[in-house]
This record gives structure tokens, sequence and C-alpha cells, in this order.
């Protein structure tokens, strides 16, 4: 870069990181503010390089001259008989294959090769100033290379549009031959297809249209008999058949065709002739011993002898080289005539046939439109069809029967709307087949007939939404969806079909793909479509369980009341108290006066809530405090900061106080509500797959209530603000409102799908923001039992909302990949962004920054007013919802990668902890008062193990394990550690010292 003294780079946003610490010795540089979401323009300044530099630039010259010397005499006798990459100025570009006609290459292509192209295309199609050449390649294809010198070295225009329109036939027409009046066009003939018949015979290739010159090339050429009913009647358009290969760049042959068999009225049932070489190009047909031949079938081999291009690591080419085409022609009478590919030619019935057989006469049809033709997975011939009209399938195959052998007729007929194609205009062959994977499984008799074929067709879909190789016979159990190549695009079509696969909705099927190893999503979907009854809770079920004193219940099934020690009321004053849920969140409502009461010092405690209450009360409210001894000091686990090891030192003892069995799943992470005038009569509220929401004494583990709503329950609960009533949503689409006191159920409110999302209250006005899989937001007050409004947000809202009061703003984030600032009073959208990938992660607050994760790996942080401030980047997606230490000088989150991470308020990392296992929970930090006052750290892993870290250091202090998979987010209330597990039960456990042991 110094080099060549280089003053402005752009950098992808996810790239800075990477870019700043690599060059951050040899230069200082400033951000230059550009309009594009994903750049970032670097200004650059050069520091101390310039004597490290000219050492190099001598050393580099040394050696140079070195090698110079010691193969000039190699290299002039290989001038003479081999094209040389080394050579300066030999290569005029460089470019991938497509790997649509064989196996992608990597194809560098010398001046030399290309120029006779463009030279010959000039006289060729008498180009002149006057003209407007549409460039109707992409830039990775290489003809247009051809569109655009030819253009330029004539100093005629060339016409380049949007993608966008590209891709609506009708715009693009009109663009072309309305507005800009195109004379050349250079296409695929299935980019000319996609008009459609009436669009360019009215258009493209009418009477009275700009277009003198059509080349078509890089597939088969159309029959002669659809050519003609293409044209209207007085077009005077020279169309003309190109041919060629990316690894002799570009073209190789042309053929124009004739103007009385385009005229003729007689159907024209012969095949289209190759022509004759362009300029230095030598076209050679060999057979199968490799024989240059003069009549019969065979390959077609070209080159030249500047015609040479280099092939992925070939560094000389002899002159004159003839490359392998795939492509079979037959030769009579010295014309050259296009047969096939070698990989269209199949085996099928014991007969040898050519698939685009079946597409030339099925496209000769009046009814069809265009067409398409693939042998699925070889086994198959499917035609697919883009009709004129409505189409009965069986009209076609007595048409095609009439016309083909019986080895040509095709096992299906697939209506489609308009024929897919790749960025280079040619059918996209993967794309058709995902269609008829579609149609197949749409088709009744296609559905799954038991979960013994689940396994088996949820691989193929796999392997088919991901492109990945038939020759993979089985998908490795733990493969993740992320790390196989897929994207929140591909996800929502892999749910899509496993659903139309089932015949039913999954619930949390997204979050699964998104998440979870292809084994663990077969056993989501197995219990989902094909529940064992003696595990399903139901209320038949419930009669049957005994009493006991961690879960009781009449033998009718209903709740069991234990008798309350604070009997709530809406008195304000008396109902003071303090609730804690996942990530640290503190709410403290009323609880000033009790406080001093009791003697609690100032202490400031982690809390996004700290600007959500915007009350002086939370500086009042001492932390929850813990005490510890060493856990077995041979376990081993290694920690990060900056990349270099920590030794760590435990210090603490986890043991089980007390666990609680719901029946299943607990997903869920808990509410730990302590009611200011009674700390004896804390109370843990928590919710279960087995659809009961619980609320459990979080002292002796005995449950207060249990009800049973109607679905499963992932959404954490949230207090209101008098403390009266628990909030909770559930998969059935309801968000429950039930009384604190003793579960009865206050209000219900019905959304159009489930809801995990977990509500947050607004402690200014009451009301309570959730968010559902409808694709909404709702604010509701429940005192009025009314929705205030619901807000539409472009996307499933998977996660809770974050509300923060200066400025007054709630933020909600979708799996489709926005973040949104909302008024809440009103629900109108104050600014959102992009993010690009599913928000699995609930944003989270704080006075300066606004922080959320994402299922690309990055951590994003935001000002208040919508600008991204910094991005961090981990090695796995992000579903853990980040917490902030007391002080808001740090963030720990959770990542796929199996490490916890601290960042300090700049995006710099302070050191990060690695796990057993991904880590999907939000950690939360707490104080330890037997250690100085220091700050700890409480993490879960997916695996089952708790992890208890120091916050400033990230050493780990102790280590548990539950005997079951981990999604809940702990909390830690005193020395107590309530969380919920995958064996069904919720869990309270005790952080021990030696002296309490």
């Amino acid at each position: 870069m110094k080099k060549c003294n280089l003053k402005y780079i752009l950098v992808e946003k996810k790239q800075i990181n990477k870019f700043t610490s690599l060059h951050e010795t040899l230069l200082n540089y400033d951000i230059v503010t550009v309009e594009h979401k994903d750049l970032v323009l670097f200004r650059l300044h050069w520091k101390n390089a310039e004597v490290n530099l000219m050492l190099n630039d001598r050393k580099e010259k040394h050696a140079k001259d070195k090698r110079k010397n010691s193969m000039s005499s190699e290299i002039s006798i290989e001038e003479k008989e081999h094209m040389n990459v080394r050579l300066k100025h030999c290569l005029a570009y460089v470019l991938h294959t497509s790997g649509t006609t064989g196996t992608p290459k990597i194809v560098r292509v010398p001046h030399a090769c290309i120029l006779p192209n463009i030279q010959h295309f000039q006289i060729l199609f008498d180009i002149t100033q006057e003209d407007v050449l549409f460039l109707a390649s992409p830039l990775t294809f290489d003809p247009s290379v051809v569109e655009m010198f030819v253009a330029l070295s004539s100093g005629a225009s060339l016409l380049i549009i949007p993608p966008s329109v590209k891709v609506l036939s009708s715009k693009l027409a009109e663009v072309l031959f309305s507005h800009h009046r195109v004379t050349v066009l250079q296409a695929t003939p299935t980019l000319l297809r996609r008009f459609g018949t009436q669009l360019i015979k009215s258009t493209v290739l009418s009477s009275n249209t700009s277009l003198r010159v059509l080349a078509l090339g890089g597939e088969a050429f159309p029959s002669l008999t659809v050519l003609k009913s293409w044209r209207g009647e007085g077009n005077k358009t020279q169309i003309f058949n190109v041919y060629g290969i990316t690894e002799v760049s570009s073209w190789a042959t042309i053929y124009r065709i004739p103007e009385k068999i385009l005229n003729s009225t007689l159907k024209c049932d012969f095949p289209v002739q190759l022509g004759f070489p362009l300029f230095g190009t030598v076209i050679e047909v060999r057979d199968t011993n490799g024989f240059t031949i003069q009549e019969g079938s065979g390959q077609v081999f070209l080159g030249g002898k500047n015609r040479v291009c280099f092939v992925d690591d070939e560094i000389t080419v002899p002159l004159g080289t003839m490359r392998a085409t795939g492509d079979f022609v037959t030769v009579k009478d010295g014309e050259i005539f296009f047969l096939g590919r070698r990989d269209s030619q199949i085996k099928r019935h014991g007969k040898r046939l050519n698939i685009q057989l079946l597409q030339q006469v099925a496209e000769e049809l009046q009814q069809v439109e265009s067409c398409a033709v693939t042998w699925y997975n070889e086994e198959k011939l499917i035609l697919f069809i883009v009709s004129k009209d409505d189409l009965m399938k069986d009209y076609i195959f007595k048409e095609l029967q009439k016309h083909l052998p019986n080895h040509a007729i095709p096992d299906e007929i697939v209506l489609i709307d308009i024929l897919p194609f790749t960025s280079h205009g040619k059918i996209d062959v993967s794309e058709l087949n995902k269609i008829y994977l579609d149609y197949i499984i749409s088709k009744p008799e296609n559905k799954l007939n038991g979960k013994e074929e689940l396994w088996e067709k949820l691989q193929f879909l796999w392997k088919s939404v991901l492109s990945l190789s038939e020759d993979l016979l089985k998908v490795p159990d733990e493969s993740l969806f992320l790390n196989s190549g897929g994207d929140s695009l591909k996800s929502i079509r892999l749910l899509n079909e496993i659903e139309e696969l089932v015949g039913t909705s999954v619930p949390g099927l997204l979050e699964m793909i998104l998440s979870s190893s292809i084994l663990e999503i077969y056993n989501h979907i197995l219990q989902t479509v094909f529940p064992d009854e003696d595990v399903t809770f139901s209320k038949s079920y419930a009669t049957k369980r005994k009493l006991s004193d961690t879960n009781q219940e009449d033998a009718s099934g209903k709740p069991v009341h234990q008798k309350s020690f604070l009997p709530l009321s809406y008195d304000n004053e008396i109902n003071a108290f303090i609730a804690l849920s996942r990530g640290s969140q503190i709410l403290s409502l009323n609880t000033t006066r009790f406080l001093a009461m009791s003697g609690h010092g100032t202490s400031a405690f982690s809390s996004d809530l700290t600007t959500q209450t915007n009350s002086e009360n939370l500086k009042s409210l001492s932390p929850p405090a813990v005490f510890g001894k060493s856990e077995d000091p041979s376990y081993v686990e290694k920690v990060c900061e900056e990349g270099k090891p920590v030794i760590r030192a435990e210090k603490m003892e986890l043991g089980v106080r007390w666990r609680s069995d719901t029946g299943k799943c607990v997903d869920a992470s808990p509410l730990v509500v302590i009611p200011a005038v009674d700390k004896a009569s804390t109370t843990v509220y928590i919710g279960s797959h087995s659809h009961r929401m619980k609320a459990v004494d979080l002292y002796s583990g005995k449950v207060k209530w249990e009800q049973i709503l109607g679905d499963r329950i992932e959404s954490s609960a949230c207090v209101s603000k008098c403390g009266n009533f628990i909030v909770v949503g559930c998969y059935n689409g309801l968000i429950y409102v039930l009384k604190s006191i003793n579960g009865e159920k206050y209000w219900m409110f019905t959304t159009k799908d489930a809801v995990k999302s977990s509500a947050t209250m607004d402690p200014t006005t009451g009301l309570l923001y959730i968010g559902s899989h409808d694709k909404h937001v709702y604010a509701l007050d429940i005192y009025e039992k009314k929705c205030i409004w619901k807000l539409a947000c472009g996307g499933t809202v998977f996660s809770s909302p974050c509300l923060n009061l200066i400025p007054h703003h709630l933020y909600c984030a979708t799996l489709g990949g926005l973040l949104l600032a909302i008024n809440p009073a009103t629900g109108n959208i104050v600014w959102k962004h992009s993010c690009g990938k599913p928000l699995f992660s609930s944003p989270r607050c704080c006075q300066q920054y606004i922080c959320i994760g994402c299922v690309d790996g990055n951590l994003l942080c935001f000002t208040h007013l919508g600008e991204q401030v910094w991005k961090f980047s981990t090695s796995g997606p992000i579903f853990s919802s980040p917490c902030t230490a007391a002080s808001e000088q740090e963030i720990f989150f959770g990542s796929h990668d199996f490490f916890i991470y601290c960042c300090n308020m700049e995006g710099h990392l302070q050191w990060k902890f690695e796990t057993t296992s991904r880590v999907y929970a939000t950690p939360f930090v707490f104080h330890n008062h037997s250690c100085s006052n220091e700050m700890l750290v409480a993490a879960a892993s997916t695996d089952g193990k708790l992890w208890i870290l120091e916050s400033q250091s990230g050493k780990l202090q102790s280590v548990y394990e539950l005997p079951g998979e981990v999604f809940s987010s702990p909390v830690v209330w005193e020395s107590m550690l309530i969380i919920g597990c995958r064996n069904n039960y919720i869990y309270c456990l005790d952080l021990l010292s030696g002296s309490q042991k």
C-alpha cells in the first residue's frame, strides 16, 4: 500500500477490527463519511514506515534481479513456444467459471487471447459511434469484456442498468428498446426467453425495433422454429449464434442466421450450425480416440496460436494449446452442428438421450411460452413449462408422445411462472431442482407417512437447501445450519419445506434451525409432530400426580394455593418490591422507606433498568451477595484475556438447595420478586414446556401456586407496576395476566402467533410491551384490559423489548434482522437499522448506548440516535443477550463459539473465557461480599454447566454441571442462583464458602 502511495481505502465494516489491528504500527488514519451502510472509507497517514519499506524494497529488488538473471535465458526460449503468465503485462483479467457446464475453474486471460474477439465483433456487427450496446452480462461472465470494449473502442454507448430492473421483463424491455433504443444485444437464450413470446414479438424483435444485432450464446441456440415464432412481421434484426468457452475466452465461432431461413414459412427441423472461427481461433472435432475428424460426431476442441488462457495453477502454456469443451457436435459437409454437452447426455430406459431434445420439442408446442429440462438426481426427467395460458398436463404429454420416442418422454411436468436463471443469464438448474422438490413435497402422496421417514427426508431437505453435494450420503448429526453455508433466507426456506413435509407448523423451529444441530432439529420436530402420550402433560396426567412438598395441587388438577406472606393490593406504597430477571435486570419500586428501615447501604447494581426507572431507589439497593469456596482444582479450563491465557483460581462451591419438577423442559428464565416488607416471602415465577406457570418460594422451594396455561411457555415472566400481576407469553398466541398472589387468570390478550418474547414494564406508566411471532409489538394496559397500540415490525419478534427513559425509546428486534427504536407512547418508529441477519438476542440499554447480538457472530453497539458506534466479532452466532456491569463500563455476553466475552464500552475485548459448549443464555453480574466487594459473573452453557467467573479478569471461581441441557438464564439473589433446566426441573443452588459447608 505504501509503495503505490495509497491514500484512501474502503473497508467492509465487518473487517474494520482486523484492518486496524493489522496496520496500527504502520499508519495513522481517520474515517471519512460515505453513504454506504456496509463500507467505511479510511484516509491513510503513513508513519515511521519509510525506512523499513526502503530496506524491504532493496531486498526485493536484489532478489528480483537475481531471479531475472537466472531465468532470462530460460524465458527467452519459452517466449517463442509458450505463453508465460510471468511476463509483464501478459494478463488482461482473471475470472472464475460458474461451474454450470463443468467443474469451476480459475481462468487468467491474456490480452492476446481476448483482443481478437473485440476486433472481429467490431467488424462483423459494423459498430459505430451511433450504436448503443447493452451490458447484459455481469462482470463475472467474460462476454461482459467483449460488450464493454467493443463499445468503448468504437465510440459507441454502453448501457448499464441495475439488477433490479433486469429481473422485471416488461420494465427491462421498456428501458432497452423505448428509452435507450439499444441497437446491439449479446445475451443468453434464457435471458431472451424471460421476455416471453408476446413481448419478444411486439418489442424486442418487432418491425420497428431499435435492435440491429442480436447475438445469442452461452447456451444451446433455440430451434429455428421457435426463433421464427419470436420475430414480428417485417423485423430486420440480424441474428447470430455465437459459441465459445471461458477457457478460451470469450467467443470462438459465429454464424449469422440467413434471412431466407428466418423469412421462410416452411417448418425448419434442422439444427443451427456453429459457423466459422473468429480471428485467431482454431476449431477441431475429435473422436473418442482423440483423432481429428472431418465427418461424423465428436467433441469440440478450441484454441489457436494466441487464443490461450491459463487455467487454475498453470504458469506456462504452449502456444496453440487446444482445450476440450465437453460439447458434442456432428460434422456434415464441412459444417458443424451442436448436439449437446457431455453432461446433457444421459442413459434412460437403456438408451442414450440428449435431454435438450425434449426441451427443443416442448418449446415448439404452441401452448408453451418457454421451458427447461433437468435430470433430477439422475433418476427422473423433469420438464418445467412456462405456459401461455391455462395448460393441461395430459395434453402436453400427448403432444410430446407424437414427436418423441418413449425414452424421451418426461417423468413429470411442472408448471412454473418464470424460468430461474443465474447471474450469467443461464438456466439455474439447482433452482429448478429446488422448485421440483417443493412440488413433490406439496403433493398429497408425498406427505410424511410416519416418523421413520422423518430423518431421511430431513437430511434430503438439508442437503437440497444448502446445495450440498449429493455424494454426501449422510449429514453428520452435529452439523449446524449456519456453519454449513446457511443464512437467514435459506433458514426460512428450510422451515417452510419442513412444515410442508410434516403438514403442520412447528413452533420454535426457526430458532432451532439457526442455533441447533440437525439431530437436535430432528428431535424437536419429532416431539412436535409425533408426541409421546406418556410424556405429554394434560389434565388427566395432572390428576394422577401425587402431592408433594414442592408440587401441590388437588386431585381435580386445579391450583393449590399456599398462604401468602404478603397480601398484595393496589396500594403502591404497600406493594413495594424488587424484581430480578435475566441479564442482571433489576426493578425497584417504592422501596426507599423499607430499605432505609432495614439499614441497607448504598451500592450500585448492574442493570439496564437503571435508565428505565430513572429512580434513585436503585442506588439504595444492596445487590445480591454470595459467599463461596473452591471447586475441584483439577478441573482446568481455558480463559483468554486479549488472546492470552489467564490463570484461574477457583474459590466457590455450588450445591442444590432445592429443585422443583415442572413436567417438561424449562427454557424460560426465572423472575424473582422480593417484597420489601418481608424478604422471607420472596417468590420465583417461571414457566415450562408442560404449559405450567409456577410460583415457588425462593428459600424453601415450596410451590405457592401452579397454573396450567394453553400451551408451552418459553416466555419469561414480568411483574406489573403494582406487583399484583405476573405477565407471561404462551405458544398459543395468548399473553396471560395472572394474579401474583394465587395464579388466577385476570386477563388474556390474543395475538396471532406464538409469544416467546418476554414483556417489559414502563414504571412511569405501568404499560407493558411485548412482541409476538405474528410480527407485531403490543403496548398493553392491563388495568384497563386493552391494547393501547400495536406495531407491525416487518419480522418475527422473538426477543424481548427493552425500555429506555432518556430518551424515551422502546427497542425491539426481529428475526428479519431489524432493530427498531419506537416511541412508547404512540407506537411510532423513531429509527430502524437493518443488521442483515436474524436477531434472537434481546437489546440492552445503558445511559449512552444500545447493544444487541446477531446470529452473524457480531455484537453491535448503537447510540440512542441510531448511529452504529462499533461492532465486535466472535466466531459463532450470538443468541445470548448482552448484560452490563454496574458501572456500565463492561458488557458481558455469550456466543455459540463456546466463549463468554467481556468487552468495554469502546468495543474492545477485556477477556474471554472458553466453556465446554455453546452459550445461549444471558450472563448475570452480581456482588461477592466475601472478597472485597468484587463482582462476579454467572453464565450457563447449553451442556448444562454453570460457570462463576470474576468479572474483571474472567478467572474461573466455580463450575457446576446440571443433569440436562440449559437454555434458561441464571438469576442470583443473596447466595442463591436460580435457573431452569431441560431435565424438567427448576433449580436453586447455594453458593457456599468453606465456613458455610
